[in-house]
C-alpha cells in the first residue's frame, strides 16, 4: 500500500540508505586493506551503519502498513495500525542510537588527531551533550506508554496510559537543537584542527571541506524541528511524513559525512593504480628507486615527509610506516635541471 506521501519515504530512505551504505563499505576497504589501521572509530562508525540499517527497514516495512497515510486508509486492512505503530516506535528507538553512535564515531576520529587541549574539551563536551539529549529522547521514546507494548495496542481494549502528548514533543524540541548544536561543533572544529597540522594548503582546504560535510546533517536536523509539533496531529501518520524523510536523511548523511572523511586514501590508491604500467615504462637514463628494485650506488631514498604525527598521517593520506618504502622515486641523469617527478608530487597530493 505505496501511495502519496509514502512514496516519498521510502525514496528518501532507499537513497541515503545506499548512499551511507556506499560510503562506509569504501571506509572499511580503505582502512582495512589500504591504511590497514582498522581503528575504534572505524567500528562504531560499522555499527551506527548497521543500527541505520535498522531503521530503515522499520520505515519501508511501516510505509507498507501506513506510514504516510490517512486513518481512512489504513483503518479497513486489519492489523494495519497496529503495524505500523510498531514500525514507527522501532525506527524512532534505532533513529536515535544511530545518530548519537555515527556522532560518536566522527569525535573519536577527530580526537586522535587533536592536539589542542582547548579543542579537546570542546569535542567531549559536544560528546557530552549528545550523550546527554540523545539518552533522553531514548528513554522518553522507549517509556512513552505504560505498558511499552501499549503505544501501538493502543487501538486494542488493552489497558494502559501514554504520558502528555506536549511533553514529548518538548523532549522531542530539546533533543533536536542539542543534536544541532553538536552537528554544528563537530562540522566547523576541525577547520580549526586541520590548519595546526603540518600540510600543504591545499590538502587542509580539501579535508577541511569533507569534514564540513557534517554541518550538512545539522541542517537536516533544523529542518526536522517545525514538523515536530505534528506528534500530536490526529492523522498521525500522514501528518508525521516530513519527520520520518528527514529522520533518515539525517542519520544518512551523519554517516556519510563520517566516512567520507576517511576516504582521501582510496583516491591515492585508485592514481597509483591506474599509472602502474607508466611507472614500469623507464626513460633513458633514469633509475626507478624502490623497496623491490637494488638502489644504485651513491643514490640515497628520500626520506618520509612529515606532514603532522603519525595518525594524521594515517588518517589522511593512508599511508602507514611499512608503506613508504614501496614509494618509486625516479632521478634522471644528465645535465638538465632537476624537475619534481610524479612520485614525489603524489607524496603532498
Amino acid at each position: 500500500m505505496l501511495n502519496g506521501r509514502s512514496e516519498a519515504i521510502v525514496t528518501a530512505t532507499s537513497v541515503f540508505l545506499a548512499l551511507s551504505l556506499v560510503t562506509v563499505g569504501l571506509r572499511c576497504f580503505v582502512r582495512a586493506r589500504i591504511v590497514r589501521a582498522f581503528g575504534r572509530d572505524d567500528w562504531t562508525m560499522v555499527a551506527a551503519m548497521a543500527l541505520n540499517l535498522g531503521f530503515a527497514i522499520c520505515t519501508l516495512v511501516g510505509c507498507s502498513y501506513g506510514m504516510g497515510q490517512k486513518m481512512k486508509d489504513i483503518l479497513p486492512h486489519p492489523g494495519y495500525n497496529r503495524r505500523a505503530l510498531l514500525c514507527w516506535w522501532l525506527g524512532q528507538v534505532f533513529y536515535i542510537i544511530t545518530c548519537v553512535v555515527a556522532k560518536m564515531s566522527i569525535i573519536i576520529s577527530l580526537l586522535r588527531i587533536t592536539i589542542s587541549r582547548a579543542h579537546i574539551l570542546i569535542l567531549y563536551a559536544a560528546m557530552g551533550l549528545t550523550l546527554a539529549v540523545g539518552l533522553l529522547f531514548f528513554f522518553f521514546t522507549i517509556f512513552e506508554c505504560k505498558p511499552v507494548d501499549y503505544f501501538w495496542n493502543r487501538s486494542t481494549t488493552k489497558p494502559g496510559s501514554c504520558i502528555d502528548t506536549d511533553i514529548l514533543i518538548a523532549i522531542a524540541y530539546t533533543y533536536s537543537v542539542g543534536a544541532a548544536v553538536a552537528d554544528f561543533t563537530i562540522g566547523i572544529l576541525p577547520i580549526f584542527i586541520i590548519w595546526s597540522l603540518r600540510m600543504n594548503a591545499r590538502t587542509k582546504m580539501a579535508i577541511a571541506g569533507i569534514l564540513g560535510i557534517g554541518c550538512i546533517a545539522s541542517a537536516a536536523v533544523i529542518v526536522r524541528i517545525p514538523f515536530i509539533h505534528s506528534y500530536k496531529d490526529p492523522e498521525f501518520f500522514y501528518a508525521t511524513y516530513q519527520i520520518s524523510i528527514w529522520s533518515n536523511v539525517e542519520a544518512g548523511l551523519g554517516i556519510t559525512a563520517g566516512s567520507l572523511t576517511t576516504l582521501r586514501p582510496l583516491v591515492r590508491f585508485l592514481r597509483d593504480g591506474s599509472s602502474a604500467s607508466r611507472s614500469h615504462q623507464r626513460q633513458p637514463g633514469s633509475f626507478p628507486l624502490s623497496g623491490n628494485m637494488p638502489m644504485p650506488k651513491g643514490l640515497s631514498r628520500r626520506s618520509k615527509p612529515e606532514e603532522g604525527g603519525e595518525d594524521s598521517r594515517r588518517l589522511w593520506t593512508g599511508m602507514a610506516d611499512d608503506e613508504y618504502q614501496g614509494v618509486t622515486t625516479t632521478v634522471i641523469t644528465g645535465s638538465h635541471p632537476t624537475k619534481r617527478g610524479e612520485s614525489e608530487e603524489s607524496l603532498t597530493v
